[in-house]
């Protein structure tokens, strides 16, 4: 008796040779609903049950990597170096250079963002943050008032945050003109990295043991220093503040 089932026909032969030819048809990509299309005929569960019999199982598709690179190009901008290094200016409030940086704080880092006046070597905005994140750039550009950003030119690396679409809006709204370095060239941003070059020669703190607090303070002692009080030889031995001042006047 066992012997005479075992040698009878498959009762599901048929059908899943007519689903086996439109699944290797197709590359082994259609899976049931497919099928169904072809095979009208055949009731979908018994397409489900015979492709699990028989193990017909689809290949995943994997994610087309042109998809995936334009999805990542509309979520970010580049933009072009409008600037081209032309640090020589003679008018405030017109170019600005704008970074970040890193100060070592015990075991971690905390940030600082800073945006520099090209013309005056005033450092018009910073924020300093423990996270090196889109908020710490945003409020950077949203503490400048509005009036002395319209129009001017402010001019970035191209890391994630000045990439980002919330940045772009941001410069966007406040009628800013977007300029960004080639990648990897930091030449081409050198008025703000010289500045950070020469804040962290000048500022003193203990890095194993300041808190963030203090150092925020210290930052902030430091910017008012720098805009107040330290002269330029280059600026006619005048502070940037005085320089602006200067500037504005003639």
């Amino acid at each position: 008796m066992w012997e005479e089932k075992s040698s009878a026909p498959d009762k599901d032969h048929d059908d899943y040779v007519a689903i086996k030819a439109i699944f290797d048809k197709h590359n082994q990509t259609y899976g049931w609903r497919r099928i169904k299309n072809e095979l009208p005929s055949l009731n979908h569960k018994k397409i489900q049950r015979i492709m699990r019999k028989y193990g017909l199982a689809t290949r995943i598709r994997k994610k087309n990597p042109y998809k995936q690179m334009m999805k990542r190009k509309q979520e970010e901008t580049v933009f072009p170096n409008v600037l081209q290094r032309t640090f020589k200016q003679d008018t405030p409030h017109t170019v600005y250079c704008t970074d970040i940086t890193y100060l070592p704080l015990g075991d971690r880092f905390a940030y600082l963002s800073a945006m520099k006046d090209v013309a005056s070597g005033e450092i018009v905005s910073w924020k300093t943050s423990l996270s090196i994140d889109m908020a710490l750039v945003l409020d950077t550009v949203s503490a400048l008032p509005e009036e002395i950003t319209t129009s001017a030119l402010i001019h970035s690396d191209q890391g994630f945050q000045y990439t980002n679409h919330t940045y772009r809006k941001l410069i966007e709204s406040r009628n800013m003109i977007p300029s960004m370095s080639a990648k990897g060239t930091c030449l081409d941003n050198a008025p703000i990295e010289s500045f950070f070059g020469h804040m962290k020669d000048e500022i003193v703190y203990d890095k194993k043991h300041t808190t963030y607090a203090e150092l925020s303070v210290i930052i902030n002692d430091y910017m008012r220093y720098y805009n107040h009080e330290r002269k330029q030889w280059t600026r006619n031995r005048m502070t940037p503040v005085a320089y602006r001042e200067y500037l504005l006047a003639r």
